[in-house]
């Protein structure tokens, strides 16, 4: 009962102090104390489109939702030269409480990827952006942040794995395994990745979270196997910006994983703030660990 109370006051102080995606710091956040993992710098053209390259290709369709009961809109992104004789492994790329499936697009999934892939620096997948608000009413307008709202993005972990996945693999030239499977996400959706990616271990053998927010559970819920959680998990990375206030979820996981040997990465990125300058960098260096 009192994670629970814990948790809704945490998530009325986040959502009202970062309704908008340039949020600043909320000073009464509790400070970990943890050993961040190494910083560096993305090149300055990695979100710029560049010429002479190969690019990929972004659609949007739509799926039968068993779990909502509705048919729902989802975002994929397919690498260049995308071919219907080879299996993709795929990314799982959520977004954010304000955001639905078009949120990611702010991030430009499709440069940073293209240009990963001409440098030779990226193992060719599928990226796929659903909107992780499972609800009939799956819209991001009217009040977000509201208590039935916040639900869906509960919700969506059977969306996903029992209506999304399997649509997927029916519609796109996939791998159908755990190895070849990975789930990430700004905010909401990295709290949703780390819950669901942790969670359900024989899905994600990747997982990642960037600006994780309030949602994501305490480290013991996370990990209540650490044995397993080495075993199946073949990545664990995450980011957040220094001034950011939510890095509190981020440390809280490093501190657990380090105190009990499981592997796992948070970079602190100098100066970042809620928003698409970390995510970004958090696409860039979590597309380049998958799959390989």
């Amino acid at each position: 009962m009192k994670k629970i109370f814990l948790f809704a006051l945490l998530s009325l102080a986040f959502w009202g102090a970062q309704a908008q995606p340039g949020g600043g710091m909320f000073g009464n956040m509790p400070k970990i104390d943890v050993k961040f993992n190494e910083y560096v710098a993305a090149p300055a053209d990695f979100d710029k489109e560049q010429t002479g390259i190969a690019r990929g290709t972004i659609e949007e369709t739509t799926y039968e939702s068993k779990t909502v009961g509705t048919t729902r809109k989802v975002t994929v992104y397919l690498p260049p030269q995308y071919d219907k004789t080879k299996k993709y492994p795929v990314l799982y790329l959520l977004h954010g409480i304000g955001g639905d499936h078009k949120e990611w697009l702010q991030g430009v999934p499709g440069t940073i990827m293209d240009n990963l892939y001409a440098a030779g620096k990226a193992e060719p997948m599928i990226i796929v952006m659903p909107n992780g608000r499972a609800l009939p009413d799956d819209r991001a307008g009217g009040d977000v942040y509201s208590q039935e709202k916040q639900k869906g993005f509960a919700i969506f972990e059977r969306d996903l794995i029992d209506d999304l996945i399997p649509f997927i693999q029916s519609r796109y030239s996939t791998y159908t395994d755990q190895a070849h499977r990975a789930v990430a996400g700004l905010s909401m959706g990295g709290g949703q990745s780390l819950n669901f990616g942790l969670g359900n271990l024989d899905q994600f053998a990747y997982v990642g979270g960037f600006s994780s927010a309030p949602n994501t559970k305490a480290p013991e819920e996370l990990i209540p196997n650490v044995e397993a959680t080495k075993k199946q998990n073949k990545l664990l990375w995450m980011v957040c910006g220094s001034d950011d206030f939510l890095m509190m979820f981020s440390a809280r996981l490093k501190a657990f994983c380090d105190e009990k040997d499981v592997p796992c990465t948070l970079v602190e990125y100098p100066g970042g703030k809620h928003d698409f300058v970390v995510w970004k960098y958090g696409l860039y260096n979590f597309a380049q660990l998958i799959f390989k």
